[in-house]
């Protein structure tokens, strides 16, 4: 095993005096093509080039002497350090820092970042990142071959942003470009690069004076299944039924929920505010346009479409948990034919969520139902002020 590891983010700078000294010592010197032909690396060196970090451990576990890794900005912001220090390699590494080159990203735009989300895109987490863009106005994403700009805004198809993208940030081709995100699928981009996703209004904001928790806010109203007059919904939605519903689905950041029959948008603005991405569909638009009001109210950022389900879904991109408000068995089936991991709904009679509950069965879904009826009472005098009898199924994909 090598006797020193030591790890050094380069971010374009001068390499700072620990930093070249780690160097004069290394006997392995592991890097991208770029790092390995700095004037500090010895010639006499071995010399590692990083495509994969797990390979390059391993020849650092098997060598004899002193290895460095040098890597493109703060190697511990989602960087090297992590894989050198799995448990499997055993390695205890040093560590020399530099600018995250998401910061560098956000000080090239002139903008603060501490309220920003940071996701990385690969093509296996592609989606997930453009849904954290779809539900937040500011997001820096670490982007990878295949997971760039314009498959980003690809998927970001009838939502508006503004790109900023940085290329080769660090090096003499260093170019940021901003442009809006309709027009970043018709270019060619230089890997590596961090694209700044910004706009959908000043949802998330800090207040004057700054925030205290990177990348999120607190909400202005404390918990969720709120009242319609809380939430800026539509009245006529049972919370207690939209608590249910909430619970089986369980929407979280980078999810991409399906609210079918939105009304006036209570659903949708309470799984906006757990973080998820929504697309609230209604075929009446002034549904829709109620359920933007609601979003703008709770801070939220939400897609709404005007249209009949199932044949508006047809073009929807693919979504995570789908909450259907409305529409029976073709909408069920619609929905299951997209599988996602959970379906939630529910019917005013028993025959009804017999048929809903067979086609969730049919749609390869095991299948819940429960019997809720609720009663409100006026605590003055705990007269009746409302009743609620609805069955509420949900699905989860076998």
């Amino acid at each position: 095993m090598a006797d020193r590891v030591t790890v050094i983010g380069w971010d374009g700078s001068p390499l700072t005096a620990a930093a070249r000294s780690a160097l004069a010592a290394a006997t392995l010197v592991a890097g991208a093509a770029h790092h390995l032909a700095l004037p500090e690396v010895p010639p006499t060196a071995e010399r590692v080039r990083l495509g994969s970090v797990e390979l390059a451990a391993r020849r650092i576990v098997g060598h004899r002497g002193t290895a460095v890794v040098l890597a493109d900005g703060d190697p511990g912001f989602f960087g090297v350090v992590r894989t050198l220090r799995a448990p499997e390699h055993g390695l205890e590494v040093e560590v020399v820092p530099a600018v995250s080159s998401v910061a560098a990203a956000f000080a090239r735009a002139g903008m603060p970042w501490d309220d920003a989300h940071v996701v990385v895109a690969h093509r296996r987490t592609l989606r997930r990142a453009v849904n954290v863009c779809r539900a937040h106005p500011k997001v820096a994403v670490l982007t990878s071959p295949g997971a760039g700009p314009a498959e980003l805004a690809l998927l970001l198809d009838g939502v508006h942003r503004t790109f900023v993208v940085c290329e080769e940030l660090g090096t003499a081709r260093e170019q940021v470009s901003v442009l809006t995100s309709d027009r970043a699928a018709d270019h060619s981009w230089r890997d590596p690069n961090v694209v700044l996703v910004i706009g959908g209004g000043p949802a998330g904001a800090p207040a004057a004076g700054g925030g205290w928790l990177m990348g999120h806010d607190t909400p202005a109203v404390r918990g969720w299944a709120l009242p319609e007059e809380d939430t800026g919904g539509h009245p006529g939605q049972d919370p207690t039924l939209r608590a249910a519903q909430l619970a089986r689905l369980g929407p979280r950041v980078g999810d991409l929920v399906w609210d079918i029959g939105c009304a006036g948008g209570a659903f949708a603005v309470e799984a906006a505010r757990l973080g998820a991405a929504v697309i609230a569909v209604d075929a009446d638009p002034e549904a829709c346009a109620r359920t933007e009001a609601a979003a703008r109210r709770s801070g939220v950022q939400l897609q709404a479409l005007a249209g009949r389900a199932p044949h508006l879904l047809e073009r929807l991109p693919e979504p995570d948990v789908v909450r259907i408000g409305g529409g029976g068995v073709p909408v069920v089936t619609a929905c299951t034919d997209r599988r996602p991991e959970r379906i939630v709904t529910h019917a005013a009679t028993r025959d009804e969520a017999e048929a809903i509950g067979a086609a969730l069965a049919d749609g390869g879904y095991a299948v819940e139902c429960a019997l809720l009826q609720t009663v409100g009472l006026d605590p003055r005098d705990w007269s009746e002020r409302a009743r609620s009898l609805a069955f509420l199924l949900s699905g989860r994909r076998i």
